[in-house]
């Protein structure tokens, strides 16, 4: 896909995560929002191998949601790359539903349960060792938050990561600078974070995760066999692309009213009609 694809695909997702949220009554929609553009070039550009009609292809690419609280925007990527079906997706929030507020591996598509944040990249370091051992070419991507840097587990695995030269894994921080209780600076401060996760020997690239142009210039840019596991800090807005819940830390969950739903709507699909306008899909 073309970056103009990317860009119109994540804004048919984003309206798509709206009115899911809304319907279900709950839902992480500030990080959904953050995360969703990221995730939109992972499934769709990045990852090589993701087939809906075989799940557990031994070549895929595997992928890990240790910030498991934004389970929506991982649903609607799976929906829009095929793996899960709109009418199940509609479910969400619902009485028996397979769809909960955090991954699990009865959902097509999904490799892990997650969602105790700071467990995400030791699965993933793990699973970029049994490639190594293997001999395979497959890739591990994991996403965490940047609230999740208050875990101790993460520097755990970033040593594994390094002493194993893991140039086949690469994390993605959401860098949007808010959490449940408020600015990550002032809860656990982490600006330090380019020079600390450098200290401990891994590859540190920064992006704009609000540019599609610059996920997709860097994730194209990662050199595979510099012997050195990834790190992409990605800043981000929280609420993305819904202009009355961006940097405001009360959407880190939140749930809209009609008229919000309504509001948001009709914001998302205005550039979707601009997109599709101009860049003639």
């Amino acid at each position: 896909m073309s970056v103009k694809e990317l860009e119109l695909l994540a804004e048919k997702d984003r309206k798509r995560l709206v009115e899911v949220v809304y319907a279900a009554k709950a839902g992480h929609i500030g990080g959904d929002l953050s995360c969703l553009n990221v995730m939109t070039a992972l499934y769709f550009h990045v990852m090589k191998n993701l087939n809906p009609a075989e799940p557990k292809a031994a070549e895929r690419d595997r992928f890990v949601l240790s910030k498991g609280h934004c389970v929506e925007a991982l649903y609607v990527t799976l929906e829009a790359k095929g793996f899960l079906k709109p009418e199940v997706l509609d479910t969400l929030g619902k009485f028996g539903s397979i769809l909960s507020g955090h991954p699990t591996i009865e959902v097509s598509g999904i490799e892990v349960n997650s969602g105790a944040l700071g467990h995400g990249l030791s699965i993933g370091v793990g699973m970029a060792i049994a490639a190594k051992m293997d001999q395979k070419q497959w890739k591990t991507y994991v996403l965490m938050g940047d609230g999740e840097q208050g875990e101790g587990s993460i520097y755990e695995a970033a040593m594994a990561g390094n002493k194993y030269q893991l140039d086949n894994l690469v994390a993605i921080i959401d860098r949007n600078h808010l959490q449940i209780s408020g600015d990550t600076e002032d809860v656990m401060p982490i600006d330090c974070i380019k020079e600390r996760w450098g200290a401990f020997g891994w590859d540190v690239i920064e992006m704009n995760g609000d540019s599609m142009e610059d996920i997709v210039k860097t994730f194209d840019a990662i050199d595979y066999e510099n012997k050195k596991p990834h790190l992409l800090i990605s800043n981000t807005t929280k609420g993305k692309g819904v202009s009355f819940m961006e940097g405001i830390a009360k959407w880190h969950h939140g749930v809209l009213n009609e008229e919000q739903c309504k509001a948001a709507v009709a914001e998302i699909s205005e550039r979707i009609e601009k997109l599709s306008l101009n860049s003639n899909l």
